[in-house]
């Protein structure tokens, strides 16, 4: 073969080769400017098809957001990789879904739920791997050096509540779950009721995951009583249980009223957003034990929810910083119901989400590591929601620094109420609640 044969077919080999690396992928993403960026692997996880609460919308709202993101090109051309897990409420699923994001090298476990702190991060701190954006369900999110909270967690949540209630409540019964995190829930409610110089509420256990609530209903009816009294109910998914047991509750003696016709929508003064019942109680939860979802499934105006007060992390989900989710989950998650706007957990992963992007644009390089990620959010790193949450910063200065909570940055929530069949603001705007969750003991 002559020199000038073999230098054509050289060239013509070299070309097919090129030209087969575009077509088949070999790692460049559409919109990119290059092809040398790796790929950026993480693992969203949550309870599903479990006794107690579940969270499908999670892992669901993850994997939307990197159909939209990829669409997109990827985040600075890098193709984002979803792991889920399903961590089933328990100890050893929790611990078996971090192990797992260890072996398949995740960067980063985002948006997710768990109550199971102590058996997730150990294996993530070991590996380095940052906790972004947990639900706040878990004490440990609040401690650990590798978690990057989004919001303030139930104890700002309740906290929050019980400055909510303090305005309107002569007395509060509140009814929470029988677990380690449930014990910490009295003293942070009545930390918020204190900042009004209000009585403690009345602490009523119950089980988690019961079918029903008829014995803890009776007694915090009981407990709040008939003048202004206010039932309070935090068991994440069973809260819908316990109030369907307490709208059943049977009429007391001299009030006028019961519990079931109280809870319908129907009777004066019930459906009309004030929230006073018949027998003089008035419901109230926080974000995650109720929600929309819950009052759309249990009737909308119509529903036992109907004037209860609600404190929430986020502005109400009418609101208008939630606009580019709406569009991603419109055009990306293929009616899958799972996906719902005004879900807690899908908006926890939303904002999650947006900290990754915005944290893997400003690192600018071709392989992104957790190391990195983590390294970048220590330094400073701010994060724009949108209007979705304050400015999200994570330095030393920022953190709260709450006994069991210090790793807080953000501890402003959101007073909502349910008006005819829709959560709304009850006031516009944040409430800072810092000062009173370092207040509680």
């Amino acid at each position: 073969m002559t020199g000038r044969r073999l230098t054509s077919l050289l060239a013509y080999v070299t070309t097919a080769t090129a030209g087969a690396s575009l077509l088949t992928g070999c790692g460049v993403l559409p919109g990119t400017t290059g092809g040398s960026r790796e790929p950026v692997t993480v693992m969203t996880w949550a309870p599903d098809q479990t006794r107690a609460t579940n969270m499908p919308g999670m892992p669901a709202m993850a994997q939307t957001y990197a159909r939209w993101v990829n669409s997109q090109g990827g985040i600075d051309g890098h193709e984002l990789r979803i792991l889920t897990c399903n961590e089933h409420n328990t100890t050893t699923g929790a611990a078996a879904c971090a192990r797992r994001a260890v072996r398949e090298k995740a960067v980063a476990v985002v948006g997710s739920y768990s109550q199971n702190g102590r058996a997730f991060m150990a294996p993530l701190e070991a590996a380095g791997i940052p906790y972004i954006g947990g639900y706040g369900i878990s004490e440990d999110e609040f401690t650990s050096p590798l978690s990057y909270p989004v919001n303030g967690g139930q104890a700002s949540l309740i906290a929050g509540h019980g400055m909510q209630l303090a305005a309107s409540c002569r007395k509060v019964s509140l009814v929470r779950p029988d677990t380690l995190a449930g014990d910490k829930f009295p003293e942070l409610l009545n930390s918020g009721l204190r900042k009004a110089s209000h009585r403690s509420a009345v602490d009523i256990p119950a089980v988690e995951d019961a079918a029903e609530y008829t014995e803890p209903a009776i007694r915090a009816r009981e407990k709040a009583g008939d003048e202004d009294g206010c039932v309070t109910a935090v068991l994440g998914e069973r809260t819908q249980t316990f109030f369907d047991s307490f709208r059943r509750l049977p009429q007391q003696d001299g009030d006028g009223g019961n519990g079931d016709s109280s809870g319908d929508g129907s009777g004066d003064g019930s459906g009309d957003g004030s929230g006073k019942k018949k027998d003089g109680v008035r419901i109230s939860s926080v974000l995650g034990s109720v929600g929309q979802p819950v009052i759309d499934r249990t009737g909308g105006a119509h529903s036992p929810f109907e004037g209860a007060f609600v404190t929430g992390w986020y502005p109400e989900a009418s609101d208008k910083s939630w606009a580019p989710m709406r569009k991603v989950i419109q055009e990306h998650a293929f009616a899958d119901n799972r996906v719902d706007p005004a879900d807690a957990g899908v908006q926890t992963t939303w904002i999650a989400y947006t900290v990754l992007k915005e944290v893997v644009e400003s690192l600018d390089t071709d392989k992104i590591t957790a190391t990195q990620i983590a390294y970048a959010l220590d330094r400073g790193a701010r994060i724009d929601t949108g209007g979705l949450t304050p400015t999200l910063r994570w330095k030393y200065e920022d953190l709260l620094g709450a006994p069991g909570f210090p790793r807080i940055v953000n501890h402003e929530v959101t007073f909502q109420v349910v008006r005819k069949g829709q959560l709304v603001a009850q006031q516009p705007g944040f409430v800072d609640v810092g000062e009173t969750v370092l207040s509680a003991p």
